[in-house]
């Protein structure tokens, strides 16, 4: 048994999934107020593994294998429409794959709109959508989910030798609600807070209205599919174009099919190498050596 442990730590040691969990400061909550524990199950509306009703911040910290390590790091905010956290094929499967890039990933579990046994099949209820509270509670969290992630950048710098990362190269990268968080994180930064470059993919505007980036915004790499059923391929180009107007460094990749949420997920599609062409995007702005 012993044996057999101690070759589990050297495989994962191998691969990379080296993982901790990093509880985050909580800011004021005042008008919003969670009951009982976060929930992480598998949900059938979605099909894929969840995290909901998240009331305290943390990251899961995937640390790259020190024999290729590049220093770099990446924030990740899954998506689930602030309800919920798509933590597999928008979080956890990302930061592997970054992993393996000798890029370290930190995975964000940001706070969510309180919700009950399954925040999904709230989120997915037309009638919790039609209700007079929905948007107004879908503004009020997503300044707190911001909170976080800006909270989480300043955990990385201040921790970045123990953790053996860069701390003039750590990016913010986010799916859908998780975008919306990235472009909040972007526009509310102080020079201390700013991460060194964005990914947005597929981001949910609706929650995070695009904006004219500050002169000093970073680099941003905008992620979309033309038929995303939410209609969030014109923001999307207006978001690509308000870093390109203002001069800013921007990249876009505009599928004409993928849909909305398909982070990790295999379709037979351009869209599923996505990730593989932000690698290079990285490469080219010079995030991320390429020694693989």
């Amino acid at each position: 048994m012993k044996l057999t442990y101690f070759f589990l730590l050297i495989l994962t040691a191998h691969l990379g999934f080296s993982q901790k969990s990093i509880p985050l400061p909580v800011s004021p909550t005042e008008g919003v107020t969670w009951q009982g524990p976060e929930k992480s199950y598998f949900s059938e509306i979605w099909q894929t593994e969840v995290i909901t009703n998240v009331s305290v911040p943390s990251l899961e910290a995937f640390l790259a294998p020190d024999s290729l390590n590049t220093g770099a790091s990446v924030i990740i905010a899954p998506g689930g429409g602030l309800y919920a956290h798509s933590i597999e094929s928008e979080g956890n499967m990302v930061a592997r794959w970054l992993n393996k890039k000798g890029i370290n990933a930190f995975v964000l579990k940001y706070r969510l709109v309180p919700s009950g046994e399954d925040g999904v099949a709230e989120i997915s209820s037309a009638e919790v959508r039609g209700k007079a509270d929905f948007w107004p509670r879908i503004h009020q969290v997503i300044k707190l989910s911001v909170a976080d992630g800006l909270n989480a950048i300043t955990y990385l710098k201040r921790h970045a030798q123990d953790l053996n990362i860069n701390p003039a190269n750590i990016g913010f990268m986010g799916f859908s609600a998780g975008g919306a968080v990235t472009m909040g994180v972007a526009y509310a930064a102080t020079e201390a807070t700013q991460p060194n470059f964005l990914v947005a993919v597929y981001p949910w505007a609706n929650a995070m209205p695009v904006q004219i980036p500050k002169d000093t915004a970073p680099p941003l790499l905008v992620v979309c599919a033309a038929d995303d059923p939410l209609d969030l391929a014109p923001p999307a180009i207006d978001l690509y174009n308000a870093w390109y107007q203002k001069k800013r460094p921007v990249g876009l990749h505009m599928y004409s099919q993928g849909g909305h949420g398909f982070g990790m997920r295999k379709q037979g599609l351009p869209s599923d190498q996505w990730i593989q062409r932000f690698y290079e995007w990285s490469i080219a702005e010079g995030f991320v050596k390429d020694y693989n």
